[in-house]
């Protein structure tokens, strides 16, 4: 497949009037009116899989995902957003927009959790000099920081948040699963590893609070432990339904799950596992840097899964690259 054909709209919702304006960009939305090709997550069961695979450990997977789906809020457009997509004449997103300060959202995953106390993770690696502490906005400005504390990555796509100037104008909200969730939020973040060419961002920020630690940390292992059941049970079969789902935040709007297939795969570079994908899985601006699920698939590390990306000419919608074998 030709690599151009990744190149279309990306789907970073803009929204001037802020958090106020999301519901309204949701009604009049011109890609998907009515949005019936979406479910809330409060809403998603069996019957909203296709027959062979209304199976419980996806759907106990699906809601693992989904309970990880963030949004994204970004603030400012950085200096260093380049003018053109690499090795093309393809404009990059927000390089018109450099410095200005504009709210746009987009959609990530926190992909890994780690809890550390002095420095120390559980892991047994260590943090050091200032790192030994909790760097969280509060800790910052505390003169006894906390010794207890967690580190979390999320994932994203690069032109949603590509640099640590953005990141560190960046909010996550998590757990947005209806108008009446709770609001809770990370920020503080820096970029830990982009790469605009795969169009993949992992962003990684510091908390003290004990309790969504330890949630989170619980989560993050439940994911892992119902997507090995769904990989196994599923692996025969990936490559003839091809069926992909998606959790994002269309136009900032509380989190919702899609269901389509994927169309076509593409190998970037002379990596063979690298690769990117088209789908037909239905998405709106507001669903970039969502995570991708294709059913049966396995990816490499935390952060190397899909991210979704944008919607080519063709009318399919794309993925960046990720290592799926």
């Amino acid at each position: 497949m030709d690599s151009g054909n990744f190149f279309g709209d990306s789907e970073t919702q803009i929204s001037e009037g802020g958090e106020a304006d999301m519901h309204r960009h949701f009604i009049d939305c011109d890609k998907n009116p009515g949005h019936v090709e979406f479910v809330p997550i409060d809403d998603f069961h069996l019957e909203n899989l296709p027959e062979g695979y209304r199976d419980n450990d996806l759907l106990v997977f699906m809601r693992a995902l989904a309970g990880l789906t963030v949004r994204v809020d970004v603030k400012v457009a950085s200096a260093r957003r380049p003018h053109f997509w690499p090795d093309t004449d393809v404009v990059y997103p927000f390089s018109h927009l450099k410095e200005r300060r504009v709210w746009r959202t987009g959609s990530g995953r926190v992909c890994d959790v780690r809890k550390f106390q002095s420095g120390l993770a559980q892991s047994g690696s260590s943090r050091e000099g200032s790192c030994a502490v909790c760097r969280c906005t509060k800790c910052q400005h505390s003169d006894s920081p906390s010794k207890l504390w967690w580190e979390y990555a999320v994932s994203t796509a690069t032109h949603v948040v590509f640099d640590d100037v953005e990141a560190s104008h960046v909010t996550c909200r998590l757990f947005y699963d209806n108008k009446d969730s709770p609001m809770v939020t990370l920020d503080g973040f820096s970029v830990e590893n982009a790469s605009i060419q795969n169009d993949r961002c992992k962003m990684v920020c510091t908390s003290c609070d004990v309790n969504l630690g330890s949630k989170l940390d619980q989560m993050v292992g439940h994911f892992k432990d119902a997507w090995l059941k769904v990989r196994d049970k599923f692996i025969k079969t990936r490559d003839f339904d091809k069926l992909t789902l998606i959790v994002s935040h269309p136009h900032g709007c509380s989190k919702q799950i899609s269901v389509g297939h994927w169309v076509d795969k593409h190998r970037v570079g002379n990596e063979e596992d690298l690769k990117k994908f088209t789908y037909t899985t239905c998405t709106c601006p507001g669903s970039s840097g969502a995570p991708i699920y294709l059913v049966g698939f396995s990816w490499k590390g935390s952060v190397y899964h899909l991210v979704h990306c944008g919607a080519s000419k063709s009318g399919l919608n794309y993925s960046g690259a990720g290592y799926i074998t």
